[in-house]
Formats: structure tokens, C-alpha cells, sequence
């Protein structure tokens, strides 16, 4: 396609390295579709499955091509739909930034929580995981706000983590999201197949 390979060779990689993170990337890439397409067989034959998995299965029967069009009309649609959302976690992984929609889906379960003092040590968790500098999945946020969320977790509040969930979820509606529209995994989803629709079941 001529489009120049995203981010290039880093600062002082040397071309091996370089080469070698390339070859991580394509494996990456070769992963996420060979689990989606695993996704996509097993939703039609899920008798085969063991009986204790097929209810978490159900959640992944592949969606019918107008369902997944309608990922493409808002942000929100793919994220509410949960084989869309496994799509997406996945293809964030091939882009080596899957700590952003992680952060999000903490963010999502923090709010829910009701207990003081899990909120406090969910703040806590988010906070090791996601913010503090050196994080093992640091997300990419601005200083102040970094600071802001060190002073208020201290006394944890369901907003504490709100500015900067809301800023990852726009760094991932503007970037990822346009170009999981255009990979050929969600391309092919949209296709119309001749599947029968009596394998799904209702």
C-alpha cells in the first residue's frame, strides 16, 4: 500500500531491532485474526464446545453484517457490543496499545463499584497499573493530569480517573477506531455471507 510502517524504526534501534519488531508485530497481527476467526467457527458449532464454556462462548456469536455496520455509525456501538469489543481489544493489541481500551474497562468497573474501601484500593490498582510514571501499562496522558488523579485518590471518588478516561477514549475514537474500520478483519464482518442462519439458533 505504500503507506510508511506506523512509528518506524525508534530512536537508537538498531535495524535488527527493528527487523525483530517488525516480525513481532505481523505475529501479533496473525494472532488476532487467527482468535477472531476461532470466534467466528465456534459460533455456529458450540454443541462441540465443553457444556462450563459454552455460556461464555454465547457472548461471541459473530454478529450479522448489519450488526457490525452499525460499529461504524458510533464509537459507542462497537464498545456496547461485546464480540465488537473483543474485536477491537485485539486489533488495539496488534498496535501494540491495548493498555488504552484496559484503562477504559477499568474505568468502566471502578465507577460501578459501590464499597468505599474497594474504591479506594481499585483507585489504587488503576493508578500503579495505568498512570504512575513507569507503569507496566502506562497510558499516555499529560502531567497535570497525572498529578490530579495522584492528589485524589488519596480519598477516591467515582470521578477520579474521569479526565483521563475521557481523554483515552477520544485518543482511541480518533486513531485506533478509523483504522480498525478499515482492517480487513472488521471489512469481512461487514461482508454479507451466505451462512444459515438455523447454525445459530435462537
Amino acid at each position: 500500500g505504500g503507506r510508511m510502517e506506523r512509528g518506524g524504526r525508534r530512536r537508537g534501534e538498531a535495524p535488527e531491532e527493528a527487523a525483530e519488531r517488525g516480525r513481532m508485530k505481523r505475529t501479533i497481527i496473525k494472532d488476532w485474526k487467527t482468535r477472531l476467526s476461532y470466534f467466528l467457527q465456534n459460533s455456529s458449532n458450540s454443541t462441540k464446545m465443553k457444556s462450563k464454556k459454552v455460556a461464555k462462548q454465547c457472548t461471541y456469536f459473530r454478529p450479522s453484517p448489519e450488526e457490525a455496520q452499525l460499529w461504524s455509525e458510533a464509537f459507542d456501538e462497537l464498545l456496547a457490543n461485546k464480540y465488537g469489543l473483543a474485536a477491537f481489544r485485539a486489533f488495539l493489541k496488534s498496535e501494540f496499545c491495548e493498555e488504552n481500551i484496559e484503562f477504559w474497562l477499568a474505568c468502566e468497573d471502578f465507577k460501578k463499584t459501590k464499597s468505599p474501601q474497594k474504591l479506594t484500593s481499585k483507585a489504587k490498582k488503576i493508578y500503579n497499573d495505568f498512570i504512575e510514571k513507569e507503569a507496566p501499562k502506562e497510558i499516555n496522558i499529560d502531567f497535570q493530569t497525572k498529578n490530579m488523579i495522584a492528589q485524589n485518590i488519596q480519598e477516591a471518588t467515582h470521578t477520579c480517573f474521569s479526565a483521563a478516561q475521557k481523554r483515552v477514549y477520544s485518543l482511541m475514537e480518533n486513531n485506533s477506531y478509523p483504522r480498525f474500520l478499515e482492517s480487513e478483519f472488521y471489512q469481512e464482518l461487514c461482508k454479507k455471507t451466505p451462512i444459515t442462519r438455523a447454525a445459530q439458533g435462537t
